[in-house]
């Protein structure tokens, strides 16, 4: 790296260089032209390595360069987009909170000018990529993070007890990562006097973003969870990419993730008939079941299984009594739910003595996606889960198929002991 033009001499002036020899100034031309074909080739040119420096920013900007050679495109992902133009990109969510209006981000490759743009671009928040420092308000981002290899821009969480990854959790002992929102209430001294380059949101809004917008701090939203399906959700890792420059290694670890969850998705497909199944659980007497439009949804017939709701193509969850669950549902073989504290079917009775009557809880065929819990309780499927949907997916394969992935090694669910 450095700043030195492609062909440059600093050896000697144009007053005292020798005469040219034809002959070496075609060998010269030749090879000058393999370098910059290689250059291509690779995705950067020679021009952009001797302008880019090790943190990624221009050290001598030329309005006609491209500076974002490795471009992202969207296949999945409904809820956020990227314009990419020569020196700043434009990012874009869609709904940064449930009926919000769309935010647009400028990501200015550091090094450059700040561009100047009409409307509401010329108001739009203007970050410097790529960042160095993050402040997080979900779990959901943390996988994304590693998976780039850039967690070491990571210095805070909201809330580490829901943290369950080892690479962040040992950044927070480590005192390299802190916690800013303990109890839901952002600390917004403490944010302030960080000075984070961004804060990135769970896509829900919060007080403080306001006193935190006005004290300087960039708060942009991060709505994943309004993704419907499991390969939208994971190519959020775009998303994370652009504020990182690392699209190259976004595609190649996205890309592997939907191969494999279009193999493992197949594979269920030629299982022959579905496996009926219950989902859900209970909170203060409502029943609520996924609908057949949302992510679970997805999943489930992606993986060969059927519940009573899955043509519902709401993308939230229903609120079901146990009368109507157990009436449509009670006699499914197979019970699937998501709860950190059961570890036995005692544990479900205990809950409720009225999930006796089902047929999995009679059977023992009961799984809970809480095999890998953190210290604090978080749980890892919803953490990693979201990202990837391709280990998910091969979970619930297993469950309900379980002679297709005989030697499977699950990633998320696990069995509820009989006792």
């Amino acid at each position: 790296m450095g700043d030195a033009r492609p062909g440059e001499d600093r050896t000697q002036t144009g007053q005292d260089r020798p005469p040219a020899d034809p002959m070496k100034i075609r060998l010269v031309a030749a090879v000058a032209a393999g370098v910059l074909l290689a250059g291509c080739g690779s995705g950067t040119s020679t021009m952009e390595r001797a302008t880019i420096n090790d943190r990624g920013c221009i050290t001598s900007f030329d309005p006609g360069t491209d500076y974002f050679p490795n471009k992202s495109t969207l296949k999945h992902a409904k809820n956020f987009s990227v314009r990419y133009e020569k020196s700043y990109q434009v990012l874009t969510v869609h709904e940064p909170t449930p009926g919000a209006e769309p935010e647009s981000y400028v990501l200015v490759r550091c090094g450059a000018p700040d561009p100047h743009l009409p409307g509401a671009l010329s108001s739009a928040p203007k970050v410097q990529v790529p960042i160095q420092t993050l402040y997080s308000a979900s779990t959901t981002h943390l996988p994304l993070l590693v998976d780039l290899g850039k967690v070491g821009i990571l210095t805070g969480v909201s809330n580490a007890s829901f943290v369950s990854g080892k690479d962040v959790l040992d950044r927070i002992n480590a005192g390299t990562v802190t916690e800013y929102a303990p109890n839901q209430q952002v600390n917004v001294e403490q944010v302030v006097a960080a000075q984070p380059d961004v804060l990135i949101t769970g896509g829900t809004d919060d007080p403080a973003y306001g006193p935190l917008r006005a004290a300087g701090i960039t708060v942009l939203a991060n709505t994943e969870y309004r993704e419907s399906s499991p390969l939208g959700r994971a190519e959020w890792i775009k998303y994370m990419a652009a504020l990182t420059s690392s699209e190259r290694k976004a595609a190649e670890v996205f890309d592997r993730i939907e191969r494999d969850y279009r193999t493992i998705a197949a594979t269920a497909a030629n299982a022959g008939p579905r496996t009926p199944l219950a989902l859900g659980t209970m909170t203060q007497g409502v029943w609520y079941v996924a609908s057949g439009g949302s992510y679970v949804g997805r999943l489930i017939a992606d993986a060969g299984g059927s519940y009573p709701w899955e043509d519902d193509l709401k993308t939230g969850s229903l609120q079901l009594s146990f009368e109507t669950v157990f009436a449509e549902a009670g006699a499914a073989p197979i019970w699937l739910v998501i709860q950190a504290t059961w570890k036995s079917k005692a544990d479900a009775l205990a809950a409720d003595p009225r999930y006796g009557e089902l047929t999995a809880m009679k059977s023992g065929q009961v799984w809970s996606a809480n095999k890998v819990l953190g210290p604090g309780g978080g749980n890892d499927y919803y953490e990693r889960g979201v990202t990837r949907p391709d280990l998910v997916l091969a979970d619930l394969v297993a469950i309900l198929h379980p002679d297709l992935l005989p030697d499977h090694e699950f990633s998320f669910y696990q069995r509820l002991a009989d006792r």
